[in-house]
């Protein structure tokens, strides 16, 4: 069974950083796709970064761009997402998700961790 288990949220003010991490099991974690969505007030759940499993290319979002860093350690069957430079609207649920195809991360979700920035 494919398990992902966040980490890493909390409250901080804007300008400020937090990082994330997500530990998965019950697959090999280096032959899936791995990222980050999140959910903020008002919208769908949306794509904030994806590894892909193959050529190790890293796809962000527009809006996180220059701020988010998103990293693997497959020895440690982990991905973080390094947040600096939160903005207030970054405030949300944020998803770690993991999917077979190793172009996208869909498939397997966590169960999510809040994220709460301060204006």
């Amino acid at each position: 069974e494919v398990q992902l288990v966040e980490s890493g949220g909390g409250l901080v003010q804007a300008g400020g950083s937090l990082r994330l991490s997500c530990v998965a099991s019950g697959y090999t974690f280096a032959d899936y796709a791995i990222g980050w969505f999140r959910q903020v007030s008002g919208k769908d759940r949306e794509v904030v970064s994806c590894i892909r499993s193959v050529g190790a290319h890293t796809y962000y979002a527009d809006f996180v761009k220059d701020r988010f860093t998103t990293s693997r350690d497959n020895a440690k069957n982990t991905v973080y997402l390094q947040m600096d430079n939160l903005l207030p609207e970054d405030t949300g649920i944020y998803f770690c998700a993991a999917g077979k195809d190793p172009y996208y991360c869909l498939g397997y979700w966590g169960q999510g961790t809040q994220v709460t920035v301060s204006s």
